[in-house]
């Protein structure tokens, strides 16, 4: 038996081994670095959170003077000016009107849990404590924390681990909205809040415009708490700032992660609209929640650095621009019968595919899809029977070719392979 390494990666099966072409050493702008010195493109945005390149100078600096002039500081009741700053930011960067108050965190998911308790709590405290569900969407991702992964709604061994989902529920999105308007008929007056993905990140399935209509109309008549989950989706990913800037009307949260700091650190925020920040205010209530590495100097400078560089670069003109590029990239493969359908919004693009007899293909196969682009010099995300592009703001055309080129070689020889 060989014994694994002492990393223990995620997602992955235990005795999952690597040779030294898997092994990452190194990246620069768009492209990842191997230990035996190959070299693959990265059209994931590493994870998605690197929109601005691999070593964005003015992260990087951010961040090196940050930890040189105040290594840490702590938000435990106390504030610090580069947290301050950061907060400032992202409310001017999301519009003050639809949001007043900024929670550091340090993850998605840890963020996750956050709005889950804050809309509990703004409940219990109004008087209203059966209003303790939580709703969520069939197919999100929200995290593995035990409360996000008890809200995430793929099938991840929550039973194995007695994750508890008692006061959580959740609905299609892909009804248009009929599934949680008979939610609210039965419960509407337990529900705490609803959350969404604006565009789920399993498979880069968008909400529709009936759907989030809905959402807003049961929102008026039920009086719950819309979070939206836009660790995936913000900052101009979708070709808007946040995705929710196209909605009639704003969410009562919005939670922040990836592109938050570029994939510098690992960092989190949870936006508050005023209508629950006015109320803890109002009523002088403590939110008792608290990370001890959350809104570190570090983090919020990278904070303020990414915001800076959105605005340089003009994030929301240039996503647009390559949104289009992507969205024919991925019509040729779906005419040339490589993919079944196409999903996503804006720069997040998912890419159905089927089994030569139409079937969806298991996540092992799904995987192996994806090793073979990368062996071809690409790398992508796999999605529930699709692949997932999801590129820096800066890939240019010759970049996207070898996109094009690595994914049609890799469909190929796996079509060839199962024929």
């Amino acid at each position: 038996m060989t014994i694994p390494h002492a990393l223990w990666p995620s997602m992955l099966p235990a005795d999952a081994t690597f040779t030294r072409d898997l092994v990452a050493v190194g990246a620069i702008g768009n492209t990842v670095e191997f230990a035996d010195g190959s070299t693959r493109l990265c059209a994931t945005s590493g994870l998605w959170n690197v929109p601005l390149g691999f070593g964005n100078p003015a992260v990087v600096e951010a961040v090196d003077k940050a930890t040189r002039d105040a290594s840490y500081l702590s938000l435990f009741r106390t504030p610090h000016r580069y947290a301050e700053e950061a907060a400032e930011a992202l409310v001017a960067l999301a519009n003050p009107l639809s949001y007043s108050r900024v929670i550091f965190s340090t993850s998605g998911g840890a963020a996750n849990d956050a709005a889950m308790k804050l809309a509990r709590q703004y409940w219990w405290q109004r008087g209203r404590t059966s209003r303790s569900l939580v709703v969520g969407l069939t197919g999100s991702y929200h995290g593995t924390m035990y409360g996000s992964h008890a809200l995430s709604g793929d099938e991840l061994l929550q039973s194995v681990y007695s994750v508890d989902r008692r006061s959580v529920r959740h609905v299609s999105h892909s009804d248009d909205g009929e599934e949680l308007d008979a939610l609210m008929k039965r419960e509407g007056d337990r529900v705490a809040s609803v959350v969404v993905e604006p565009v789920l990140g399993s498979g880069a399935h968008a909400l529709s415009d009936a759907f989030v209509s809905r959402l807003l109309a049961l929102r008026e008549k039920y009086g719950f708490l819309i979070v939206a989950d836009e660790v995936a989706t913000g900052f101009s990913r979708t070709g808007r700032m946040f995705a929710t800037d196209t909605w009639a009307a704003a969410p009562d949260a919005l939670i922040l992660s990836k592109a938050l700091t570029n994939g510098a650190m690992g960092a989190a925020a949870l936006l508050v609209g005023p209508r629950v920040a006015t109320a803890f205010v109002g009523g002088g209530w403590t939110f008792v929640h608290g990370e001890t590495q959350a809104g570190t100097p570090a983090c919020t400078a990278a904070i303020v650095a990414v915001a800076d560089e959105l605005r340089r670069i003009d994030a929301e003109t240039v996503t647009r621009e390559l949104a289009a590029d992507l969205s024919s990239l991925a019509s040729r493969l779906a005419s040339d019968g490589l993919v079944s359908e196409v999903t996503g919004r804006g720069c997040f693009v998912g890419l159905g595919i089927r089994d030569a007899e139409g079937d969806t293909l298991s996540g092992a196969e799904v995987l192996r899809i994806v090793s073979i682009i990368a062996q071809n010099g690409v790398l992508v995300h796999p999605g529930p029977s699709a692949i997932q592009l999801i590129p820096a703001y800066g890939f240019d055309a010759d970049e996207l070719l070898r996109v094009d080129s690595a994914v049609r070689e890799g469909l190929s020889q796996t079509r060839e392979m199962t024929s």
